[in-house]
């Protein structure tokens, strides 16, 4: 297993061969904190093209649009708690059904009404992404993202990307203030 720290980027497949389905999980624990509201954090996948954005707004995988169109990829349900060990929430991916149309697919984290709620993301702790090898359940990359978060109410966690005919990893861990909204402004989806 590779454990990664903030903008290392590394080989997938290179490293795998034969590597196609990949199960992405992403978990998180929350502070105590004296807000009454509860904490719902979201993934989300934004399947981008190679100008960084999406093509239609069927290329954003969250709560209310669990599957890819190619079927390549697949949100695997809504975690409202985050209670409990291992991974909240996981979205699926084979590799080998990414249309090559598609140059990147970025996993992010939101606080669902969190401008309402008064919650941010220094409030959070433990939160990582990690890669397995879905035939055998095998963590191969794993990324930390740190406790270097404050108002944000959106994180980039990391990115699967094309390299030539291998996928890389890059551990992007960057916050975004305006939660789910200015993550979708940022990557072309209408909201």
């Amino acid at each position: 297993m590779i454990s990664l720290f903030k903008g290392q980027k590394v080989d997938l497949t290179k490293n795998n061969p034969g590597l196609s389905k990949v199960l992405v999980g992403l978990g998180w624990d929350v502070n105590k904190y004296d807000g009454q509201a509860a904490f719902d954090l979201d993934t989300a996948a934004f399947v981008l093209a190679p100008n960084g954005k999406v093509s239609s707004d069927s290329d954003f995988l969250f709560y209310n649009n669990l599957k890819h169109s190619s079927g390549a990829i697949q949100h695997m349900g809504d975690n409202r708690t985050g209670i409990g060990e291992g991974d909240d929430e996981q979205i699926r991916v084979d590799l080998s059904k990414v249309p090559s149309s598609v140059d990147k697919i970025a996993f992010t984290v939101t606080i669902h009404e969190a401008e309402e709620r008064r919650q941010n993301f220094g409030q959070v702790s433990n939160a990582y992404i990690r890669i397995m090898d879905e035939s055998n359940g095998k963590e191969l990359i794993r990324y930390d993202l740190g406790e270097d978060f404050s108002v944000e109410t959106a994180v980039i966690a990391g990115e699967l990307y094309r390299s030539g005919s291998e996928w890389k990893f890059n551990a992007v861990g960057s916050g975004f203030k305006g939660g789910l909204r200015a993550l979708c402004q940022n990557f072309g989806v209408n909201v």
